[in-house]
C-alpha cells in the first residue's frame, strides 16, 4: 500500500516537472458550434484543427490532424438523464464517454469512461480550466490557465503512454458541457 502511494507521488512529481509531457495550447470560448480553430503545440505550431458543427440536436466537434485526417469526433448525447458526450475514433468506433454527474449544487464530478482502458477521473475546477485527469491516482493530463498570459487561453499537458486524441477530445467535451453558452 505505501509503495503504491510512493510510486504515485513520484510519477505525479515527474509529470509536474514535465518529464515526457507534451503541452498543447487551447483557446477558451472558441468551442462554439460552427467555429473552426487550431490546437497548437508548445512551439506555437498547429497540430490539430477543431471543426464545430451543428447537426440536428447534437453538438458535434471534429478533430483533424494537420493534413485534414479526422482523428476523433466528439458528440453530445441528447435525451440522456445525465449530460454526456461521446468520443469516437477516426473509424467511428466509440472510444470513450465523458460524463458529468451532479453530486450537489456546488460540486460536480466528471469521468471519462474508456471502452478499452481504465476509467479516467477529473479533479479540480473545470469551469476555471484548472483541473487534472487521472488514471488510478496517476496524473495523465493537466489543464491550466497559469502557463499563459493571454486571456481566454489555457494549456493542456498530456503525459506519456496516454492517447493524446482521446484526452484532447475529452477536454473539448468537458469545456463544451461546462460552458454551454460560450
Amino acid at each position: 500500500m505505501f509503495g503504491d502511494r510512493r510510486e504515485r507521488r513520484q510519477a505525479n512529481r515527474a509529470f509536474e516537472h514535465g518529464e515526457g509531457v507534451t503541452r498543447y495550447r487551447m483557446r477558451q470560448k472558441l468551442f462554439a458550434i460552427g467555429d473552426d480553430y487550431w490546437i497548437d503545440d508548445e512551439s506555437g505550431d498547429h497540430v490539430y484543427k477543431v471543426d464545430g458543427k451543428a447537426l440536428r440536436m447534437r453538438k458535434t466537434f471534429y478533430i483533424e490532424d494537420r493534413e485534414g485526417h479526422r482523428v476523433a469526433t466528439v458528440q453530445s448525447r441528447p435525451l440522456r438523464i445525465k449530460e454526456s458526450m461521446e468520443i469516437e475514433d477516426a473509424d467511428g468506433h466509440r472510444v470513450a464517454m465523458v460524463k458529468k454527474a451532479m453530486i450537489d449544487p456546488l460540486r460536480e464530478r466528471w469521468r471519462i469512461e474508456q471502452e478499452d482502458g481504465p476509467e479516467l477521473t477529473v479533479q479540480g475546477n473545470v469551469v476555471d480550466h484548472e483541473y487534472t485527469i487521472e488514471r488510478d491516482g496517476f496524473k495523465v493530463a493537466e489543464v491550466s490557465k497559469k502557463w499563459f498570459r493571454v486571456r481566454d487561453t489555457y494549456g493542456l499537458d498530456i503525459g506519456p503512454d496516454t492517447d493524446h486524441a482521446t484526452v484532447l477530445a475529452a477536454a473539448i467535451a468537458i469545456d463544451s458541457m461546462a460552458h454551454p453558452g460560450d
